[in-house]
């Protein structure tokens, strides 16, 4: 697989590990009742900061648990005249680059800077992808060849491009005008079936088939009468006559012709033309179809276009903001065939709040729990971002054009501060709940348990049968001796116990399978 090297690359390829973890720091809460400083429990989250540390911040709760991630970064075309500066010669990007790359960067091109500033980010969205997760990037023909490179260098596993028709006539002001954008799909998995859904039958796909016997089953299409469906008690071994065994490809099962063709036949399924000399055919009712498969060309007319979804922000927050968001059915599509109730969907370049706007539809029509995490580095984060969502939920508009809200909740975070500082030591004003939850997640790579044994305070939690303990005091050393092994009640097969210092022999811990971690020193970084 070929590979793309740029002026720079050598100093963000590892960058993601170099980054700093900070907590994350609640601000508000909103939901039906309004804006409170009392957390709801939300578990959707709207984070305003640098996105590349906002996805670090994520990685104890959420490392290879989103389901769906969709973005939408700067496409880099040069102009310098929208709100969301798309030449990465924001400031905060530049002086991101002064630091990273250093004297090298100042000689970068912009798309140097472009790719500088995007594998370090996509890295760690991959991190944050769920084995069955899939991943969306809308990008146009200025950098679609280099995100193309990176993301498969990236996440591997390339299942297609959808070319989205954005607009619906030319630009009367160009002889060639491009009336298309892309959204590139990357899987986590190889088998794409695993994160990808079949489209529901709705619509004109589901009047499109009559019913003209009555069947109670409902409608049905012809399908070939070789193709009976998947079938566990068809996924047998066979010998072949060399003594070889072989099983039927992965989600395939056999056929046995015979055996299909007597049930058919009995079930009323099969007939052979109205005179009787047709060819065989069988019925399969829509009942039985997961659905239809995902075509790579949306158009405008299923998934809108620029010009509606600049409309749907003006209606909501009173004026355009954007000029080109994009429109909640491209997004609601995006999320309707890589997700499922309950699932999380996150996007990390925010931009409007699309992509929230598009979960809590989704939920208010189907009465689904979907969460939504979004990302956004500008500081209109709150005024425009969150004030979206606000609206939706609560509703907007007035008289004919008045919009229900959708219901729903969120908190809206800020990045805080480093958990260990550049020499090493614990940023102990972060507080001992945050730092214990980093030091589990370093450890088990799961997230602290919500309940705590008050009999046991330094008890982190049991994971795989090992007992995991933080024995930390701001105000004072902390040892780890005999007296603190008298205090454990929990029984497991191995103990790992972090401490100050240690006042017990080595020989000891091992005879009762016992860890001692030095606190710093022995914290890990992500």
């Amino acid at each position: 697989m070929p590979t793309l090297e740029w002026i720079g690359k050598d100093k963000v390829i590892n960058h993601h590990q170099e980054v700093p973890y900070r907590v994350l720091e609640r601000q508000y809460s909103f939901d039906e009742s309004g804006q409170h400083s009392e957390d709801n429990g939300s578990e959707n989250m709207i984070i305003h900061g640098d996105n590349l540390e906002a996805l670090k911040a994520l990685l104890p709760q959420y490392e290879g648990k989103i389901k769906c991630i969709y973005i939408d970064p700067p496409y880099n075309t040069g102009n310098e005249g929208w709100v969301y500066n798309d030449n990465v010669n924001d400031p905060k990007i530049k002086k991101w680059l002064g630091e990273v790359v250093g004297k090298e960067g100042e000689d970068l091109s912009r798309h140097d800077k472009w790719l500088c500033m995007m594998y370090p980010r996509l890295k760690l969205l991959q991190k944050l992808l769920a084995d069955d997760g899939v991943i969306f990037i809308s990008i146009d023909d200025t950098e679609y060849a280099n995100l193309k490179l990176i993301c498969d260098e990236i996440f591997k596993n390339f299942a297609e491009t959808i070319v989205w028709q954005k607009r619906t006539s030319p630009d009367a002001r160009k002889k060639l005008s491009s009336g298309h954008e892309y959204v590139l799909i990357y899987t986590k998995s190889a088998d794409q079936n695993l994160g990808l859904k079949l489209l529901p039958l709705e619509g004109k796909d589901a009047e499109a088939y009559t019913n003209p016997d009555n069947d109670p089953r409902g409608p049905w299409i012809s399908s070939p009468f070789t193709a009976p469906g998947y079938r566990p008690n068809q996924m047998y071994q066979i010998t072949t006559p060399t003594g070889k065994t072989i099983l039927p490809p992965k989600g395939r099962c056999w056929c046995n012709i015979e055996e299909v063709y007597q049930r058919l036949l009995s079930e009323g399924r099969m007939w052979f033309g109205a005179d009787g000399n047709g060819v065989p055919r069988r019925k399969t009712y829509l009942s039985e179809r997961e659905g239809r498969g995902i075509w790579t060309w949306w158009t405008n007319s299923e998934v809108g276009y620029t010009q509606m979804a600049t409309q749907e922000v003006a209606a909501i927050l009173g004026k355009a903001v954007f000029d080109y968001p994009k429109p909640v059915r491209l997004i609601s599509r995006i999320i309707q065939i890589a997700s499922s109730d309950g699932d999380i969907i996150l996007d990390s370049f925010a931009g409007s709040g699309t992509t929230a706007h598009a979960v809590l539809n989704m939920n208010k029509a189907d009465g689904g729990h979907r969460k939504f995490i979004l990302i956004e580095m500008m500081d209109y984060a709150d005024s425009i971002t969150a004030e979206r969502v606000k609206r939706v939920i609560h509703g907007y508009g007035e008289g004919k054009k008045a919009v229900e809200g959708t219901g729903g909740n969120f908190s809206y975070y800020e990045l805080g501060p480093v958990l260990l500082q550049p020499d090493g030591n614990l940023n102990e004003e972060v507080g001992a709940d945050k730092i214990r939850a980093y030091v589990y997640y370093m450890e088990t790579k799961e997230t602290l348990p919500t309940q705590q044994n008050p009999a046991e305070p330094y008890q982190m939690g049991v994971c795989r049968d090992t007992a995991y303990y933080f024995y930390y005091e701001r105000q004072k050393v902390t040892t780890l001796d005999y007296k603190f092994l008298s205090t454990i009640q929990t029984k497991a097969s191995g103990y790992i116990i972090y401490a100050d210092l240690c006042a017990i022999p080595q020989e000891t811990l091992r005879k009762y399978n016992i860890t001692f971690k030095k606190i710093p020193r022995d914290i890990a970084r992500l």
